[in-house]
């Protein structure tokens, strides 16, 4: 094992994808054996030790380079369990040697030009460019500022090349009109609700199609999964044109694991001209968790926060990831993923942060059956003056039997039930459905008065039958609510109140 890593094993380094000179293959030979026993180095072309505390992020078995995934855990990866969450590590070290606050930078993806070559070559040519003597002068000083300016005029540039830009500072949206009526909701005070509709397996439609009519009236927006647990269904953006076409909004996830760079800005402007306003990006879950044969597992081109600061910036700044202008530029409003119980709360935060720098405008969290456990998360949010930077809406599911509740406590990364509610479940017995939502509607009412919070995510998991009735009992239906008219009676129908 590299010495100062605690990966419990090395990943092997990558080659270049093409042929180096004879000066760069000696000095990427002399750079992989000397960070390679040190760090764990990987060559990734684009080194970042400096900002996460000597501990290489590309162990990661996702190649993630902004932080822990939402299944980020004390214990191990939840990928690979022969060795320990990287970024759980990173954090770790980052806190006990008060470098926390450097996570916030928001990294670029891998340019796999350089991927395998080496990356002190490009810091003596910056060295050279600021001037050797200003370098070493202002190094030498005993002001501690002049170090970190010198310092940061050699470093800053080789790690946050032209193309991508990255920082650590907040970018609130270069818009003021709602584009979206969620968006438009929510800037409205409005306690909102989400929910989730399960694409399909097959072409057929009729029972999404039913789904969406069912639930819109009773939500502001639905969502859309993208191939949850790794496993093909219909794609969230053929459901989301389907959704506008029932008169419903939908919120299009995007999953990174799927997605290169290219196809990323693609899609997004293809779902922008079709009218779809509301995107969640997420990093997806490992094909791990999906049936066989396992796609690839060791690497993903994006991860969730790049996907943030790419959209945002192809919105508010009319740019594609490589320069050119966008004429008509797309409209939508950015989402994220929120996990409360991924990891300690204060390194969440962190994650949670970084994420709405890079754009992220609402969050969405995992699901939550632990209130107090959600505040002391809210708390460390607000601890960062955040919490008025981002809509929250928290997740929640009804159980529908102890099997499901094991099934998520165990298996779900990112997913934590108290012993009190599997307990209640399974006591419950054949009434464990009944008691499942009796146990979401007093989730909602000790979640739903809590500050910070703006809303809730309801995810019923294929029971999209539940969401009107948890909806009206929770007292949650919508300002301009109107039931459907009951079935006609001696020829007349019976209209329902509003």
């Amino acid at each position: 094992m590299p010495i100062f890593t605690p990966g419990k094993r090395w990943q092997p380094a990558y080659y270049p994808f093409k042929r180096e000179s004879r000066g760069n293959r000696a000095l990427a030979w002399l750079e992989r054996v000397v960070k390679g026993p040190l760090f764990g180095c990987r060559m990734c072309g684009n080194c970042l030790l400096q900002e996460t505390a000597f501990i290489c992020p590309m162990e990661c078995p996702k190649g993630a380079r902004n932080g822990p995934c939402g299944g980020s855990t004390e214990e191990n990866c939840y990928v690979d369990e022969t060795r320990p969450c990287i970024w759980y590590k990173i954090y770790e070290r980052s806190f006990k040697m008060g470098r926390q606050e450097m996570l916030l930078e928001v990294m670029p993806p891998l340019d796999w030009d350089k991927v395998g070559t080496e990356t002190w070559g490009d810091i003596v040519r910056q060295v050279r460019q600021v001037g050797t003597k200003k370098v070493f002068s202002g190094m030498l000083s005993r002001d501690p500022g002049v170090r970190t300016v010198t310092w940061d005029s050699v470093f800053q540039p080789v790690r946050q090349p032209d193309w991508w830009g990255g920082d650590s500072q907040y970018h609130p949206p270069a818009y003021e009109e709602p584009v979206s009526e969620l968006e438009r909701r929510l800037q409205a005070g409005e306690f909102v609700v989400t929910a989730e509709v399960a694409p399909p397996l097959s072409t057929a439609t009729g029972k999404l199609c039913r789904n969406i009519e069912m639930v819109q009236p009773y939500v502001a927006a639905v969502n859309f999964t993208d191939c949850p647990s790794a496993t093909p269904r219909m794609s969230s953006i053929a459901c989301s044109e389907m959704a506008l076409q029932h008169g419903a909004e939908p919120v299009l996830q995007i999953a990174a694991r799927d997605r290169t760079r290219v196809g990323l800005q693609a899609e997004v402007i293809g779902a922008s001209a079709l009218g779809i306003r509301n995107i969640l990006c997420l990093s997806g879950d490992s094909s791990k968790m999906g049936p066989p044969p396992t796609s690839r597992m060791d690497v993903i081109d994006i991860d969730s926060i790049q996907m943030l600061w790419i959209l945002r910036k192809m919105r508010d700044e009319g740019k594609y990831l490589d320069g050119r202008n966008i004429k008509f530029r797309p409209k939508y409003f950015l989402g994220a993923a929120g996990a409360p119980f991924a990891s300690r709360p204060e390194f969440q935060a962190i994650r949670e942060h970084k994420k709405i720098n890079a754009g992220a405008q609402f969050f969405q969290t995992n699901l939550v059956y632990d209130p107090d456990g959600m505040e002391i998360w809210l708390n460390e949010l607000a601890k960062r003056n955040i919490l008025d930077k981002v809509y929250i809406l928290i997740g929640i599911t009804p159980l529908k039997s102890l099997k499901i509740a094991q099934y998520m406590h165990q298996h779900v990364p990112g997913v934590f039930i108290p012993d009190s509610i599997m307990q209640r479940m399974e006591n419950a017995g054949d009434g464990a459905a009944e008691e499942g939502v009796q146990i979401a509607l007093e989730l909602i009412e000790a979640i739903k008065g809590k500050e910070g919070v703006n809303g809730i995510h309801l995810m019923a998991v294929g029971w999209e039958s539940i969401v009107p009735r948890i909806v009206e009992e929770a007292g949650l239906l919508p300002p301009d609510f109107a039931a459907e008219p009951e079935p006609e009676k001696n020829g007349r129908a019976q209209p329902v109140p509003a």
